[in-house]
């Protein structure tokens, strides 16, 4: 027997998708439905709610998140169970309040958060540390180290003997509390007595805390690492994972050294475990790391070799990846004909394959390099092949519309007017999900980094047209504000 999915699993998997307007317009219309069915202001009002906050607040709209959070914390419980909902409701306003650098009204709103848990459950109740747990992560990012350590070992305290395997966030924070205080104890305490998978907990949630300077985040995630690696061994996951953590680290702080040594790490691992695909995309990251390093020789050798593994899998989509990374290190390496020759073979295996986004990276990729060799006719053809099926929202389909423009006007480099370029994607997107009668002219324009819009209407549209009018231009809105204020 299979069961209706809920519409907050829907909602996620559309933002999965990138479809960010059709998730909040699927919960809007939960939250009114709750209000129609059980009243504004009821605890299955709140409920929509704070469905509704979650989306807005994994969309990056954070002050509409916040608002629907405080709706929801704002409802008078009616029960045990609502009154638990509540307290929820209380940790996500505060905890958004964070996300947004509202450092102050973040802390006023978990420490009243922990005083009603503590009022609720009880000092002993592990209810009650999940409050604790937020507040011990904002004191130590406000820099109250001697408070977020009392407050953290009282988490850890609460956790351990309540036997909950929340304890491992616990752990983990505590040793990021430890190391702030720079006093030199050892930063995990007790992991013998626990077992092999809460100690992977331990070493996933301490890649993932968000420790303020490179220098104390790598030296957190070193230690974690030896401890995963004593204790699970070299190539368990877990491991792969945190020295994966590291390579990142690497790669952000411009630790490039220390990136290439983390992901050589990485590769051995799946080398001996005879995980192919993996050791491919370790050793596609391994020549990106050594280009960055400054190693281009090392970099090209790496995908020399990652090519040999492709043609081991076989797919042509995997195949394509490869050839097009290799083909654009060969072209900033200034070797235009190897260049040209890889990047001819990336689109040439990606038509074989069945990934349309494929074709379309690999297009643009051929194109651009085409155009910077001044043959613009041969650029345009590449070009308007890949765009023509990749998804519009695609950041490389914007790059690729923009390098298009400029061909189109006899440039062989540049790459055109970006934000016209985007304004004009998101006019694309909204045109082809409209009846086509409906439409006489729409202007889009991009002004202080937002949208203005400017639409002229046929006809009077019928009520359920003006309905999906709104939902494609929230849709648009929501998936094209990421690339306006992500364009470098």
């Amino acid at each position: 027997m299979t069961t209706t999915p809920a519409p907050a699993d829907i909602a996620f998997s559309l933002l999965r998708e990138g479809r960010f307007g059709d998730a909040e317009n699927l919960m809007a219309r939960e939250v009114q439905a709750a209000a129609d069915k059980h009243g504004h202001g009821s605890p299955q009002w709140a409920s929509a709610q704070c469905d509704l906050g979650n989306v807005l607040l994994n969309a990056d709209q954070l002050p509409r998140a916040i608002e629907c959070f405080r709706q929801a914390a704002s409802v008078t419980p009616v029960d045990q169970e609502s009154h638990k909902d509540q307290l929820t409701y209380r940790l996500n306003v505060g905890m958004a309040l964070r996300m947004a650098g509202r450092l102050e009204e973040a802390e006023e709103q978990l420490r009243q958060g922990v005083q009603e848990r503590l009022a609720f459950y009880g000092r002993e109740h592990a209810g009650y540390a999940f409050g604790l747990e937020p507040l011990a992560s904002l004191l130590l990012e406000r820099g109250d180290v001697g408070g977020a350590r009392q407050v953290v070992e009282e988490t850890v305290a609460i956790f351990w003997n309540n036997g909950h395997e929340r304890v491992a966030s616990a752990l983990a924070l505590r040793a990021a509390v430890v190391q702030a205080g720079g006093t030199g104890e050892p930063l995990f305490i007790g992991l013998e007595q626990l077992p092999d998978h809460v100690v992977e907990q331990i070493g996933r949630v301490v890649t993932q805390l968000p420790v303020a300077g490179a220098a104390a985040r790598k030296e957190l995630i070193t230690t974690v690492v030896a401890v995963l690696e004593q204790r699970l061994g070299a190539d368990h996951q877990g491991t792969i994972n945190a020295l994966s953590a590291l390579a990142n680290l690497g790669r952000d702080s411009g630790d490039q050294a220390g990136r290439v040594e983390a992901i050589e790490r990485v590769l051995a691992s799946y080398e001996r475990q005879g995980r192919t695909e993996e050791a491919l995309m370790a050793e596609l990251g391994l020549a990106m790391a050594r280009d960055d390093a400054g190693d281009s020789e090392g970099s090209l050798r790496a995908y020399a070799s990652a090519y040999e593994r492709s043609q081991l899998i076989g797919r042509p989509e995997v195949i394509s990846q490869v050839l097009r990374n290799w083909g654009l290190a060969l072209r900033d390496a200034g070797r235009t004909g190897p260049a040209e020759q890889r990047l001819t073979q990336a689109l040439e295996q990606a038509r074989r394959g069945a990934d349309h986004d494929t074709v379309g990276r690999a297009g643009v990729a051929l194109g651009l390099f085409l155009q910077h060799e001044g043959r613009l006719d041969e650029a345009r053809t590449i070009l308007e092949e890949g765009l023509a099926v990749m998804d519009p929202v695609h950041p490389d389909a914007l790059v690729g519309r923009s390098h298009l423009s400029a061909v189109r006007d006899g440039r062989t480099c540049g790459c055109g007017d970006m934000p016209s370029t985007i304004a004009e994607a998101f006019r694309e997107f909204v045109i082809t999900r409209l009846p086509g009668d409906l439409l006489d002219r729409l202007e889009v324009a991009i002004v202080d980094n937002d949208f203005k819009i400017d639409v002229h209407l046929r006809r009077e549209p019928t009520e359920a047209e003006l309905g999906r009018l709104n939902e494609v231009f929230a849709t648009a809105q929501a998936e094209f504000r990421h690339r306006i204020t992500d364009r470098s």
